[in-house]
């Protein structure tokens, strides 16, 4: 039951990507420096990466997406979520993904240099956005210093 559920999101995931591409076109990347890196291809993405509005009690989650590029900066195929945090909720996991869908959407087509284009073309990268808010107020022995 629950693995009919995930593959039910997927889809859902899968469609809402496709369908945000048709009505947006092909949007435009927010800066039109060249990418030249993989930490640059990196950065562009995370700056492109919008949290979604939770509660505050709630702790966030991790997801990650394996994504395939071409040439030109467009995505090849479609993304494919590898990873969600285990004690997320389903609503939670949908609102992952849309943020997810809509950071895709807002940074594609990256606006790669000839190099970088043709060393990540047809190859998997998979990028990894950690929402989570676990900020232990806990003081341990071992993370304090002292000075004998």
């Amino acid at each position: 039951m629950a693995m009919a559920r995930r593959q039910g999101l997927m889809v859902l995931f899968a469609a809402s990507l496709t369908a945000a591409t048709m009505v947006w076109g092909v949007p435009v990347a927010a800066d039109d420096a060249k990418i030249n890196t993989l930490q640059e291809l990196f950065a562009r993405l995370g700056a492109c990466w919008k949290s979604p509005v939770l509660p505050p009690d709630n702790p966030g989650m991790q997801i990650t997406v394996l994504v395939t590029f071409k040439r030109n900066g467009e995505i090849l195929g479609q993304p494919r979520i590898t990873y969600e945090s285990e004690y997320a909720s389903d609503e939670d996991r949908l609102l992952y993904r849309t943020a997810l869908a809509e950071a895709l959407q807002r940074c594609t087509p990256m606006p790669f240099t000839d190099g970088l284009g043709n060393a990540v073309a047809g190859r998997p990268v998979r990028f990894r956005f950690d929402a989570r808010r676990t900020k232990s107020t806990e003081k341990r022995s071992w993370q304090t210093t002292r000075t004998l």
